[in-house]
């Protein structure tokens, strides 16, 4: 597996992996977060975590624009990594959000939530051009060495991507755990146990209780009573002191992710020297071209910057799809699945562990081929990936369909008892994200790699930029996720995905000729 991979892929990795764990932590919580600290209804709080997850993405083009302009790409990287710090320093203070303050205290969290965004997007496209850059260099190196060690390197480019992939994910994969972890330590020191649906109650019952009629207010009290170590006296009180305590334990999982930052930008710091310098090479060599040879290359880059931009029309819609595992998907964990033993964000573990889990097997198969003359182009790759996330969505559709399951609006209207009876096993998301992984390690790493072999030298950054931009795109519509979620039978709102992925996937292979040909 990193056998042969050029020097600086790991320590860019393990810059990588520093970051990410720190904002999965963030990641996990965010739409649940934002719902019960500020009584957000799903929808609002699928809004914000839109808008925010595409401005990650949007200022990616920002910061490759800002690196390729002064082909200062680590001191670019290095900036990034302290302003994402500073957003979740502002996070990790603790304030009960009221009817007095939240008038300032939400858009302090939003200017949190932009600080890590811009943060981000001087990081985030940035290290992934140096990667890029490395194997450039190493491809450069072997291409003096003979035709046969050239195309030895160049196979590895795909898999160092994956590598890279699996690095981000062994942070994905520990951080949903410390958010509910930190919660629940907290509410157990104040007396307190956590159950997923009582911040939105709690919420109900102080804004619109005095209207309650017995049943609700007896259910309240049941809840209540069950998620206090002591005996509650006063439904109000208890409910404040419930949300305060609640949001205080996520608040301090933000500090993680300070620590996290900070470790990732001492890696960084400490083995920046083994990473390209563009900037440096290029000021070396001065090249004359002929005007056929400029035309010649023009009319390459105008073909390439083409293929990208197709591809980056169908990432679009897989991140529309994939991603909402950060909102509807999260709320189909915390309503209709029980998770009684195991808290709703931790299911977004299940999707890293599998990257872990199932890349060395994906590589190997992959790998296999390759050595059999019979290796699968990027490009076709990415068609069959989108094909896979179809049939994750698939697998939901008929699972909901024959439960029966109506809106989450509808559902959560019935009583406890009712939704108890309702609600699926843990089974479920498990073959779900099975099913999205092994779609997401056919397009995520593997898009990633074609943006580095497709990027001319002059906007490599520009270019991951590009390719987080079409992630932004995807991202502005997950908001529509909730939104379906809570107005119609969910099986048809999964259904809306499922037909995205495949219509998608049928434009791919349309493609896959040409953007092979480009590729080659």
């Amino acid at each position: 597996m990193f056998k042969n991979q050029p020097k600086g892929l790991i320590p860019a990795a393990l810059s990588n992996m520093g970051e990410r764990f720190g904002y999965y932590i963030m990641n996990a919580v965010l739409v649940l977060f934002l719902c019960s600290k500020f009584g957000l209804s799903d929808e609002t709080g699928g809004l914000i975590y839109s808008f925010f997850y595409a401005g990650i993405y949007v200022l990616s083009l920002v910061g490759g624009y800002i690196a390729d302009k002064t082909q200062n790409y680590k001191g670019t990287i290095i900036n990034g990594l302290i302003i994402m710090s500073l957003g979740y320093v502002i996070l990790s203070i603790p304030i009960l959000a009221t009817d007095t303050n939240q008038s300032w205290l939400l858009p302090l969290t939003c200017v949190a939530l932009f600080l890590i965004a811009f943060g981000n997007g001087l990081f985030k496209g940035n290290l992934q051009a140096i990667v890029g850059q490395i194997y450039d260099n190493y491809e450069a190196e072997a291409a003096k060495q003979g035709k046969e060690a050239l195309t030895i390197a160049k196979s590895k480019r795909d898999s160092g991507f994956q590598i890279f992939y699996v690095f981000i994910n062994v942070g994905g994969l520990v951080a949903p755990f410390i958010a509910p972890l930190l919660r629940s330590w907290w509410l157990g020191v104040n007396n307190m146990v956590y159950n997923a649906t009582l911040p939105a109650k709690c919420h109900a019952f102080l804004n619109e209780g005095a209207q309650w009629g017995a049943d609700k207010i007896n259910e309240l009290t049941e809840l209540a009573s069950k998620a206090s170590m002591v005996p509650v006296a006063d439904l109000g009180t208890f409910c404040q002191e419930y949300l305060k305590i609640f949001n205080e334990g996520i608040h301090y999982s933000f500090i993680a992710s300070v620590v996290a930052m900070l470790i990732s930008l001492v890696i960084f710091i400490a083995t920046k020297k083994i990473f390209p310098t563009p900037g440096k090479k290029e000021e070396k060599v001065v090249v004359e071209y002929t005007e056929e040879e400029k035309a010649a290359m023009a009319k390459e880059i105008k073909q390439r910057m083409y293929a990208l931009f197709a591809v980056l029309g169908i990432a679009i819609f897989f991140w529309f799809s994939f991603h909402q595992n950060g909102t509807s998907l999260s709320l189909f964990a915390r309503d209709f699945v029980d998770t009684s033993t195991i808290a709703p964000e931790i299911w977004q573990a299940v999707n890293p562990f599998f990257v872990i889990a199932l890349t060395p097997i994906i590589m190997l198969v992959f790998g296999s081929l390759a050595r059999k003359g019979k290796e699968i182009s990027t490009p076709r790759k990415i068609a069959y990936g989108m094909g896979i996330a179809a049939i994750a969505y698939l697998f939901l559709v008929i699972y909901c369909n024959m439960k029966g399951y109506p809106s989450a609006q509808d559902f959560l209207a019935q009583t406890t008892a009712e939704q108890e009876v309702m609600k699926a096993g843990p089974w479920v998301l498990i073959v779900l994200y099975f099913f999205l992984t092994v779609a997401e390690l056919f397009i995520s790493p593997l898009g990633l790699s074609f943006v580095s072999k497709v990027a001319p030298k002059h906007l490599q950054g520009l270019c991951q930029g590009l390719w987080l931009g079409a992630t932004a795109v995807g991202n502005l519509l997950l908001w529509i996720g909730p939104l379906m979620y809570n107005k119609i039978p969910i099986w048809q709102c999964w259904s809306i995905f499922m037909i995205v992925c495949i219509i998608s996937m049928g434009v791919m292979f349309g493609m896959v000729k040409w953007l092979e040909r480009v590729t080659k």
